[in-house]
């Protein structure tokens, strides 16, 4: 059985890109098909990997910023020729589900989400431009979406990362989702039992994440709070923190480790398709204090694994943070339950459900 890849883009090691890794390591180094790499910012395993990005990335060894490309990304996928196979598995939440899929094929799509910025988060979106910028971005997200309904049609069988993503799907697209929770190396946290008092946030800076709600409430209550990332909040966030808080900017691996065994708690904000983070710090023992909606919903346990807060409001976070103060938890058991989203599980579930998808097409 032939396995061939394609994902949205190349350029950094966020969730989706974590996703792609293992599906193309469970399926004999699938090569992958992409818009535009950047192997420098790429794993170990991905930098090296059999990558073939379109033709947006032009004579360039490394692409910086895959945004600027996102309106010319729907026609490159649909332009890109992939080399024949049996199966096309698109792990997507912007335009790779676009792509031509070879004669013969079956294409099964690993949904992120549907796309976040033309369907769910428009107005976070636009929020974050200049108002002279909106009323093209408008005219560019309603393409989006028109391409991006209309490109459904060539998938056979969606897999969702969460509950959550499944409704959308059905919501936007009109389509049935198998859930498959993504892989999580919770093998790089292990249980910790150190406890250095301070609260942890560790994101992307962009707006949507809502870091602003765990940043004033933090300062409100005169808690300490790490902040490891980095993005185009910094600045803002820097102006409303107090001195309790601290921004420790992006980090190594080592150091994001060592500083999820060493947190309190770990706050999550902001509403998330699944949410890799928290279960991380789940892992190691650490329990997750987040906003009750979205993935959370599906991997926090309230009031065993962590403490959900109802409203994205700064008010509702010091509540939620002020019921954990005097509440206890059992490290063990949260970490025991971070184990059900692990990679392996995630590989034997995946390749079963491809598997089954192929046997079915063989047999007719």
């Amino acid at each position: 059985m032939k396995v061939v890849i394609v994902c949205d883009w190349l350029t950094n090691m966020g969730g989706g890109e974590k996703v792609t890794e293992e599906i193309a390591k469970s399926f004999g180094d699938a090569p992958i098909y992409t818009s535009v790499v950047n192997r420098d910012n790429l794993s170990p395993y991905l930098s090296k990997a059999d990558i073939h990005p379109s033709k947006l990335q032009g004579k360039k060894d490394k692409i910086l910023d895959h945004k600027k490309y996102f309106p010319r990304m729907p026609k490159a996928f649909q332009k890109m020729e992939i080399e024949p196979c049996d199966v096309l598995i698109s792990s997507s939440s912007s335009c790779a589900k676009m792509v031509k899929v070879p004669k013969g094929a079956i294409h099964i799509c690993y949904c992120h989400t549907p796309m976040r910025y033309a369907w769910v988060m428009e107005k976070d979106y636009l929020h974050t431009l200049s108002w002279w910028k909106r009323p093209l971005a408008k005219v560019l997200l309603s393409y989006m979406r028109k391409q991006d309904y209309k490109t459904t049609k060539c998938v056979d069988y969606f897999v969702s990362n969460s509950e959550c993503v499944k409704e959308r799907i059905k919501k936007y697209y009109g389509r049935d989702a198998t859930v498959i929770y993504p892989n999580v190396d919770i093998s790089k946290f292990p249980l910790s039992n150190v406890d250095k008092g301070y609260y942890l946030v560790a994101s992307r800076l962009v707006y949507y994440k809502r870091i602003d709600l765990a940043v004033r409430a933090c300062a409100e209550l005169n808690k300490p709070l790490v902040v490891v990332g980095g993005g185009p909040e910094l600045e803002n966030l820097k102006k409303i923190a107090g001195p309790s808080v601290t921004f420790l900017g992006r980090v190594s691996d080592e150091e994001l480790v060592k500083s999820v065994r060493e947190c309190k708690a770990f706050l999550f904000p902001g509403e998330e398709d699944f949410g890799i983070a928290p279960i991380e710090a789940m892992s190691a023992g650490k329990p997750v204090i987040a906003f009750a909606k979205g993935g959370a919903l599906e991997t926090v346990e309230d009031n065993k694994t962590g403490v959900y807060f109802d409203t994205q409001s700064v008010e509702s976070l010091k509540d939620a943070i002020n019921r954990f103060e005097n509440m206890k938890f059992d490290s063990e058991y949260i970490s025991n339950h971070a184990k059900k989203f692990a990679s392996n599980v995630f590989d034997k579930k995946f390749k079963e459900f491809v598997m089954d998808c192929y046997n079915k097409k063989v047999e007719k």
